[in-house]
């Protein structure tokens, strides 16, 4: 390929894979905006399961990026079925760590949260959002490896438009009238989160099934 052509490829999967984090991430701000407006120790126990989830879902990043490898060198090799299969295989390890760590959360949520706050309101909320938000940690596991499947294969336009569709057009919305209009309250944050990563999962799943990232270029 002309070297222009190689710095364009570089360009959009760089871009396409940038934007995807942003939109990722710019929406857990709006979570913690809504969350905000219950008070200093709603927002703080928020802040402290949020950084408990971060810190046991870095080794699910690990094998999540493990199946971005694999499949880029398998499709490299044009080796389509075994790319898949270690999709497929990393998916269900993560899913099984994932799921471990869900029941651990569920049942000693109280624990890790005393941990970092002996506030009564804070470990309150700490824990209900621990709790709640571990019931779909199973479909987090999945969901990482599917979208950084996409990617690996150089499809990252892909996980963008899920990442947009089901973190911005659905969970913030949806947030706002559990929370609000439902009277959920704070819950009702956290579980909008558990309904969107859900259909992240989901939906990655089945249009990796469908299997168009098996015929992108680079």
């Amino acid at each position: 390929k002309p070297i222009w052509s190689v710095i364009v490829s570089i360009l959009n999967i760089a871009s396409t894979g940038a934007l995807q984090f942003i939109i990722a991430s710019a929406s857990w701000i709006f979570m913690a905006k809504i969350i905000s407006g219950y008070g200093s120790d709603a927002i703080a126990g928020y802040t402290i399961a949020i950084r408990l989830i971060i810190f046991f879902l870095m080794p699910a990043w690990g094998l999540s990026n493990a199946a971005a490898t694999l499949v880029g060198q398998n499709l490299g090799a044009k080796q389509i079925e075994r790319a898949e299969t270690s999709v497929w295989k990393t998916a269900k390890y993560n899913a099984v760590f994932m799921g471990s760590v869900s029941l651990l959360f569920i049942t000693a949520a109280p624990f890790f949260v005393g941990l970092m706050s002996q506030e009564p309101m804070v470990i309150s909320t700490g824990t209900s959002a621990l709790r709640i938000i571990s019931f779909g940690y199973l479909f987090y596991g999945v969901g990482m490896v599917m979208m950084n499947a996409f990617n690996g294969a150089g499809d990252s336009r892909t996980p963008t438009l899920i990442n947009f569709f089901w973190f911005w057009v659905f969970q913030i919305p949806v947030a706002y009238y559990l929370s609000g209009a439902a009277n959920w309250g704070t819950n009702g944050v956290f579980w909008a989160i558990v309904i969107t990563e859900t259909a992240v999962a989901i939906t990655g799943t089945i249009l990796f099934k469908r299997g168009r990232w098996k015929t992108i270029q680079i």
